[in-house]
């Protein structure tokens, strides 16, 4: 995302955090990836006041830019936590973060520009305790619909990285060894009064392959942008056993206990 789009994130964070209302999760640590300075964080503050916060902020968000939003949110935990440049996980595939670290990921719009969200997922369940959470927000394939609805060759499109839709992510939680997955979705119309600000906000989307300048002269844009935002959350349950192999589960001796009388 990039700022002219800021808005979206904050609104889907809200929804987000609407939709933990009814979880509970003592979350003494909390990862946010990426994380961004926005009223959400005032919420995020509010229901996890003594938390660590560890972030991955977006590309041209400094550091200070962060501590100081998070200050301005009352964050009392505030340099308890780390904060680094999403670059690094996008470039490694790793968070810097320990195994089993942290009860909360909480990644809004982030999977749609990811090849493989698979990979992700494995990092959530690496870095996430016994009984922690993942919970995530994405933009589905829908997302620009009318511009693909165009004549073939007015504009050059692109599709978001990830394909996937909901279906898709809810079988993947599940091969990760993910617990209780739940999968939403819903559709956001937006309506715009000029070609010019419809432009600004596909190009912050990565709709579009072409500048927007170039866009503009054509002068075939629709009045409305169709979002398709997928939501999810499932727990990591049972981390201490093994991961089936061609279905086949293995278990360590260990775990195997000894009926007495």
């Amino acid at each position: 995302m990039t700022q002219p789009i800021r808005w979206l994130q904050d609104e889907i964070a809200d929804r987000m955090l609407q939709k933990l209302d009814i979880v509970k999760l003592d979350t003494k640590d909390a990862l946010i990836v990426p994380d961004f300075p926005g009223k959400h964080l005032v919420s995020f503050a509010k229901r996890y006041p003594s938390a660590n916060i560890h972030s991955f902020t977006e590309d041209g968000i400094t550091r200070f830019d962060m501590w100081r939003s998070k200050a301005t949110s009352h964050w009392r935990s505030l340099f308890s936590g780390n904060i680094s440049p999403l670059a690094h996980y996008l470039a490694k595939g790793k968070f810097s973060l320990p195994d089993n670290s942290v009860d909360l990921v909480f990644s809004n719009l982030l999977l749609q520009d990811l090849p493989d969200p698979r990979h992700f997922l494995q990092e959530c369940w690496r870095v996430l305790r016994e009984g922690g959470l993942v919970t995530f927000s994405y933009l589905g394939p829908d997302t620009g619909k009318e511009l693909r609805a165009l004549e073939p060759g007015l504009l050059q499109l692109k599709n978001l990285l990830s394909p996937w839709d909901m279906h898709d992510i809810g079988d993947a939680l599940l091969g990760e060894r993910f617990s209780d997955p739940v999968m939403d979705m819903e559709f956001i119309t937006l309506d715009y009064k000029s070609d010019a600000l419809l432009a600004i906000d596909a190009e912050a989307l990565k709709l579009l392959n072409m500048p927007t300048s170039e866009v503009l002269k054509e002068g075939v844009l629709p009045q409305k942008m169709t979002l398709e935002v997928v939501y999810g959350h499932a727990w990591a349950l049972g981390k201490h056993l093994a991961k089936a192999q061609e279905s086949i589960a293995y278990i360590d001796v260990n775990q195997i206990g000894r009926k007495t009388r």
